[in-house]
């Protein structure tokens, strides 16, 4: 049985996901419940497609999807997930050309 995998997210994003088992090997401190939260990663995708497609990835492999309320604004779309021990993880797509201009950081 694996213990872990490698995901290569892009040239410059990397992730190592874990067993519970492995993960207990890499610290001493406790491994909080997965109904806890504690840090919340988003990813930025390239279409409301592949939010769709994530938020279905983890629901078909032991996570959760949509652990908070789906956001659509139109120029922008977020799914939050959890993995198995209740890590989340946001997936969001924007078109930033469609933000309204009173939304936009100036």
């Amino acid at each position: 049985m694996s213990t872990s995998a490698w995901m290569m997210w892009s040239d410059d994003i990397n992730f190592m996901l874990l067993s519970r088992v492995k993960w207990q090997t890499m610290t001493t401190r406790p491994i909080p419940p997965s109904t806890s939260s504690e840090v919340m990663l988003a990813l930025s995708l390239d279409s409301r497609d592949a939010v769709d497609a994530m938020a279905a990835a983890a629901a078909a492999n032991g996570g959760t999807a949509d652990i908070n309320p789906v956001e659509d604004h139109g120029f922008m779309y977020t799914r939050d997930l959890a993995d198995p021990d209740g890590h989340a993880v946001g997936s969001m797509w924007m078109d930033v050309s469609a933000i309204p201009a009173g939304d936009k950081a100036g």
